[in-house]
């Protein structure tokens, strides 16, 4: 019997469809939907309880969706380049657990999809130079830089000026060759706007031969599966008892991972979403009413989006309000609250945490007893001019980070006109 073909398919249209590997080159299917697979499979667990390399576990846990793809053959390969970092899980109290995803190169847990994505685009790209639009809040931006720099693949990172943390700026404006950051008078969705626009402009696509490396590519997203399966396994084979995530999410993209997850079978009890004071989907759950909006600024400013992406692979998954209530749970939390949250765990834990990580503190707190896992998505040191003040001591920068504020900084400053910035671009590339 030979292996069934993984297909993506369109959420808007379930007859616009593509493979594994044209849907991450494309990045979105040509109706401006998203791309998800066609189904979810179920997992083994028996066959992945005894795997305890966390390469050799994800390549099973993805090896379905490869399934029949010109990519199936370097899944393992494609593994074990990308996911070469720890990803510990620590013990806060009798039911408190953190996992920390912050111990890759740029130190957010979007280094699991960024160094996957560019393993994956440095496969597909050795026949024609290819060119990735990131729209960035933050973290996303550091993390494709670093993935990608010096790959056959120009990347043009947009960012919103004045509106991220002194040091993840520099992490996205410290590369230079293959490697645009513009910085744009805006703010996110403004930049995420700009992102999706070009996608549905022959220009973009006759000129630079785009893809994306936002969550809105189907291959960012995937190997997001990886962490939630391989943690809720081994915790549920250590205590015997599934346990519920805490996820801080702005885009929706890592909670729709774990949603995944949860789907192909693996031992997620719950799963609540930790937003900032940028509340879409709280008041969605509360009034049915889907209402996106401009985005605010917070402390939390990775996830400042008030029109995140992924609400629309999330809407496909739980295909009618009431199927998304009784699946999806949701808490905002508040500058105040971040701020309360990241003291109380320092004078209750002795250990420092980011406010994106504060925000699934602070929703800990109004939770069960039963055993929840704090999804932690970036390393502190990284927001010291929110946390330093607070706790009233200095944060040093790790050694990945001290690398990159040693290196010079390349940005450019762009308003939000598409005119402008296609004319800057084309010059650019022209140049380089």
């Amino acid at each position: 019997m030979g292996i069934k073909t993984m297909n993506f398919i369109s959420t808007r249209n379930k007859n616009i469809y593509s493979s594994l590997a044209e849907a991450i080159r494309l990045g979105m299917p040509e109706d401006g939907g998203l791309y998800v697979p066609e189904y979810l499979p179920k997992v083994n667990l028996d066959a992945l309880a005894s795997v305890a390399n966390y390469s050799e576990f994800a390549a099973l846990v993805l090896k379905d969706f490869f399934a029949g793809d010109v990519l199936a053959e370097q899944l393992s390969t494609l593994c074990q380049k990308a996911f070469d970092f720890s990803m510990p899980l620590e013990k806060i109290n009798d039911n408190t657990f953190m996992l920390e995803l912050f111990h890759g190169p740029t130190l957010s847990f979007k280094d699991f999809g960024a160094r996957f994505l560019a393993e994956c685009f440095n496969v597909l790209s050795q026949n024609k130079k290819m060119t990735i639009l990131v729209a960035t809040s933050g973290d996303t931006g550091s993390a494709v830089a670093a993935a990608f720099y010096r790959k056959n693949v120009n990347v043009i990172i947009f960012y919103p000026a004045g509106k991220i943390s002194p040091r993840q700026e520099q992490q996205i404006t410290c590369w230079d060759e293959n490697i645009l950051a513009l910085a744009v008078n805006d703010n996110f969705d403004d930049c995420q706007h700009i992102v999706k626009s070009a996608f549905n402009d022959p220009w973009w696509q006759t000129k630079l031969n785009l893809s994306t490396a936002n969550s809105i590519n189907i291959g960012r997203l995937l190997p997001q599966i990886t962490y939630y399966a391989y943690t809720s396994l081994k915790f549920f084979q250590a205590h015997q008892v599934q346990p519920g995530f805490i996820v801080p999410s702005g885009n929706l993209g890592n909670v729709t991972a774990a949603y995944w997850a949860k789907l192909m079978g693996f031992p997620l009890r719950e799963i609540v979403i930790a937003s900032n004071a940028n509340r879409v989907i709280s008041d969605y759950l509360a009034s049915s009413q889907y209402q996106p909006r401009a985005s605010l600024q917070t402390l939390a400013n990775a996830m400042d989006v008030g029109n995140p992406s992924n609400f629309e692979r999330l809407n496909y998954l739980f295909d009618s309000f009431k199927l998304f209530k009784e699946n999806v749970q949701a808490f905002s939390v508040t500058d105040e609250e971040i701020k309360k949250s990241i003291k109380d765990f320092y004078q209750r834990y002795q250990k420092i945490i980011c406010p994106h990580t504060a925000t699934a503190c602070s929703v800990r707190n109004q939770l069960s007893e039963k055993p929840w896992i704090v999804v932690a998505t970036a390393d502190p040191c990284k927001f010291e001019t929110a946390i330093e003040s607070l706790l009233q001591q200095k944060i040093a920068p790790s050694p990945q980070l001290q690398a990159m504020l040693s290196r010079p900084s390349h940005a450019i400053n762009v308003s939000n006109k598409m005119d402008d910035i296609k004319k800057l671009i084309e010059g650019y590339f022209k140049k380089s």
